[in-house]
C-alpha cells in the first residue's frame, strides 16, 4: 500500500474521538466503534485503519505511573497500547483472586481509553513476558502430573476458571460494549511449544465463554512456528525482531493470504540474563528504518516493549536453552528492554526516532510528552545493623527427605533445608537438579555452592568427626518462562540428597518467602564483617521525593526492600547492578532499606542513590562502570 493511503487510513482514527481533561492535559478518547476486517486490511467507522500499538505492563509500572506512561505512549503517536494479564498475580492462590491496588488490569485500561489509547490484551493463561514461570501460578505446579498448556483436565480447570475470572474484570471493557478493547489474543506464541490445535481452540471458546471474544481476536507467533497453532477463521500476526520484517510477512502473505497483515510482537530491544556480559543494545536507527518500511506497507505494528519498566520483587522468569546441552538463565529484576522508554519511564533516542516515523506516516502532529520526572541522588549512606539468618527461622516442617517449595505451599522466595550428619564422612553432597541457587553450611560455615547457571548438582564435604548440622539454603532465581522446561516448574530442592552416594534424611525445612522485613529480628550492630545469609539495615533521608536507582555495587546476592516495597535482586555477576526505586514508593524525611545477601561483606556497607542506572560485571565492581 502507499504512504498516500497509509495516510487516509489513520488520519481521521488519529483525531476522532471524544475530548477529556485528565490531570491538567487534553486527551482524546478513541470512538467506541470496533476494529473489523474488510479483506487484507483493518477497518474502523467505515475507513481503512492500522493499528500502532506498544506494550505496557502494567504490574512492571508503579499504578501511580499508569498515565504518565500512557500519555508518553500518545505523544509518540500510538493509537493503542497492549498488556499481558498476568495468571500468578491475581490468583496467588487457588480460588481467590486479586484484582486491587497496582493489579486492577481494569482500572489501567480505562486510563488508556481516557488518554486517547485503544487497548490490546493478552490474557494468556500463558503469557511468557520473560516473567516467572511465564505467568503461571506457582501452586499449579504442587501437583507433578499437571501438565500446562495441554488439555490435561487438571490444569484445564485451574485455567478455565482464571480465564472466566478476567473475563468478569474486562468483558465489560470491549469496544463492543463501550469500551477500548478492540482485541484479545487466544493463549501466546502456542506454536513454540506444540502442535495441539484442540488445545488452542479449549482456550478460544473459554475466552468466548467468558464474554471476551466480542471483538478481534488473534494468535501470535513466529512466522515458522504460527502453522502450529494458527486458527482457522481466526486473524493470524507474526512475532519477529529487527532485520526479519521482510521475510516474515511475505511468509505471514504466503500461510494467510488476503488477511491483515500485522506484527503481534516488533522486539525493538531486548531483555537481560544474569551473568550478561553487558546491558542490552539495539540499533535504534535500523529500528526507525524498519518500522518506516512496516508502516509504508500499510502492515499494523505492536512494539514490544514501548516500555519495558522493572520486574519488582521476585517476578523475573528464566530461559532453558533447548537441547542436551541447554542451560538454565534467569533474568535481571530490570525489564529496561532498551526500549522507548527508558526503565524510569525517560525517553530515549528510539522515541524521538519512532515518533518522527510514525508521524510521517499519519500526518498527525501528537500531542506534547508530558512534564519530566524528576530523578533524586542520595549521598552514600551505612547499612549500620545486621540481623543473622540463623535467629530468624520460622517454625520448621519435619520430611524424611527434601521438597520442593510447591509441596510445603511456598511460592517465591528462598528455602532451608537442615539435617544432622556424623562424621567423619568425606565425599560429594549431590542436591540433584537444584532449582535454583544453593549455598551449603556446615554448622553454620559455608562449605560450597550449587548454582543450576552453571550445571552445579554438587557440593565437595570433608566432615569430622562428631554430630554436625548441615543447611541448604535454596534461592528460586526465577522459574522457566519459555519452551519445553516451562512444565516442570518447582522450586528448591527436587531430588533426593545423598552424601558419599547414601541418602541423607530427617530433614526439617524452613519457609522463607521474605515476604515483609518486619519479620526480622534480633537486630544488632554491624562489626567489621557481616558474615552471610544476612539481613542489613540502614536510611537515608529525602527533602522532597523523586525517582532514584539505588546503587547497589557494594553488594553480592540477595534482594532489596525499600520502604517495605521488594524492589528486586541484587547479583555481583551483572550486568545489573542498581535498582530502580520509584518516587510513589518513597517519603520526604527518612526512608528505610533492608537488604539481604548471602555473602560475607566488608563493613560499613555503603549504598548510594544515582540518577541513572549503573551496568557492570563484577569485576568492575562500581558506578564507574555505568
Amino acid at each position: 500500500m502507499s504512504t498516500a493511503f497509509v495516510k487516509a487510513m489513520m488520519g481521521t482514527a488519529l483525531l476522532s474521538g471524544v475530548v477529556a481533561l485528565n490531570c491538567g492535559v487534553l486527551a482524546q478518547a478513541p470512538r467506541t466503534l470496533p476494529v473489523t476486517i474488510e479483506g487484507d486490511h483493518f477497518v474502523r467507522d467505515g475507513k481503512p485503519y492500522q493499528i500502532i500499538s506498544g506494550a505496557i505492563h502494567y504490574p512492571r509500572v508503579p499504578r501511580e505511573y499508569w498515565r504518565d506512561r500512557l500519555q508518553k505512549a500518545r505523544a509518540m503517536g500510538l493509537n493503542t497500547v497492549e498488556t499481558y494479564v498476568f495468571w500468578n498475580l491475581h490468583e496467588p492462590q487457588p480460588g481467590v483472586f486479586d484484582f486491587s491496588g497496582q493489579l486492577d488490569v481494569a482500572a489501567f485500561i480505562r486510563m488508556a481509553q481516557e488518554e486517547g489509547l485503544n487497548v490490546i490484551v493478552r490474557p494468556g493463561p500463558y503469557v511468557c513476558a520473560e516473567w516467572e514461570a511465564g505467568g503461571f501460578p506457582a501452586w499449579l505446579f504442587a501437583d507433578p502430573a499437571v501438565k500446562v498448556r495441554t488439555l490435561d483436565a487438571k490444569y484445564l480447570e485451574a485455567a478455565d476458571r482464571y480465564l472466566m475470572r478476567v473475563g468478569k474484570e474486562l468483558a465489560g471493557l470491549q469496544v463492543s460494549r463501550g469500551g477500548p478493547i478492540i482485541a484479545v489474543q487466544i493463549e501466546n506464541e502456542y506454536g513454540s511449544f506444540g502442535q495441539d490445535k484442540m488445545y488452542m481452540e479449549h482456550v478460544h471458546q473459554t475466552l468466548i465463554k467468558a464474554g471476551l471474544g466480542e471483538g478481534l481476536m488473534y494468535t501470535s507467533d513466529g512466522a515458522d512456528q504460527l502453522p502450529n497453532d494458527a486458527l482457522p477463521g481466526v486473524l493470524a500476526v507474526i512475532n519477529f525482531g529487527p532485520g526479519e520484517a521482510q521475510n516474515d510477512f511475505a511468509k505471514l502473505a504466503k500461510l494467510r493470504p488476503g488477511q491483515p497483515r500485522m506484527t503481534g510482537e516488533y522486539w525493538d530491544g531486548w531483555f537481560d540474563s544474569w551473568g550478561n556480559k553487558q546491558h542490552a543494545h539495539t540499533d535504534a536507527e535500523q529500528q526507525a528504518k524498519e518500522v518506516d518500511w512496516i508502516l509504508s506497507q500499510g502492515n499494523s505494528i505492536n512494539l514490544y516493549m514501548f516500555h519495558g519498566g522493572t520486574t519488582f520483587g521476585f517476578m523475573n522468569g528464566a530461559n532453558f536453552d533447548a537441547g542436551p546441552n541447554g542451560h538454565y538463565y534467569p533474568q535481571t529484576t530490570s525489564y529496561d528492554y532498551d526500549a522507548a522508554l527508558d526503565e524510569a519511564g525517560r525517553p530515549t533516542k528510539k522515541f524521538f526516532l519512532l515518533r518522527d516515523v510514525i508521524q510521517k506516516h499519519t500526518g498527525v502532529a501528537p500531542p506534547p510528552l508530558p512534564p519530566e520526572l524528576p530523578m533524586a541522588t542520595v549521598p552514600e549512606f551505612a547499612l549500620n545493623e545486621s540481623a543473622s539468618l540463623w535467629d530468624n527461622l520460622p517454625k520448621p516442617i519435619d520430611a524424611d527427605a527434601p521438597k520442593p517449595m510447591e509441596a510445603v505451599g511456598q511460592t517465591y522466595g528462598y528455602i532451608l533445608y537442615r539435617t544432622q550428619i556424623t562424621g567423619p564422612a568425606k565425599g560429594d553432597l549431590n542436591l540433584g537438579e537444584v532449582r535454583d541457587f544453593a549455598t551449603v553450611y556446615v554448622d553454620q560455615k559455608l562449605a560450597g555452592t550449587a548454582d543450576r547457571m552453571k550445571k552445579q548438582t554438587s557440593v565437595a564435604l570433608d566432615v569430622p568427626a562428631g554430630k554436625h548440622v548441615l543447611d541448604l539454603l535454596v534461592e528460586n532465581t526465577g522459574r522457566v518462562n519459555f519452551g519445553a522446561r516451562l512444565t516442570d516448574g518447582r522450586a528448591g530442592i527436587i531430588d533426593p540428597v545423598t552424601l558419599g552416594g547414601r541418602a541423607l534424611t530427617g530433614w526439617k525445612i524452613y519457609s522463607l518467602p521474605m515476604g515483609s522485613s518486619d519479620q526480622i529480628q534480633h537486630w544488632g550492630t554491624t562489626g567489621s564483617a557481616a558474615r552471610g545469609p544476612w539481613f542489613h539495615r540502614g536510611s537515608f533521608t529525602l527533602d522532597k521525593v523523586a525517582d532514584t536507582y539505588l546503587d547497589t555495587s557494594a553488594l553480592a546476592k540477595g534482594f532489596v526492600w525499600v520502604n517495605g516495597h521488594n524492589v528486586g535482586r541484587v547479583w555481583d555477576i551483572g550486568p545489573q547492578r542498581s535498582l530502580f526505586v520509584p518516587a510513589p514508593w518513597l517519603r520526604a524525611g527518612k526512608n528505610d532499606v533492608v537488604v539481604f545477601d548471602y555473602a560475607e561483606l566488608p563493613a560499613p556497607i555503603k549504598l548510594r542513590g544515582v540518577a541513572e542506572p549503573v551496568w557492570s560485571a563484577k569485576q568492575a565492581g562500581n558506578a564507574a562502570a555505568q
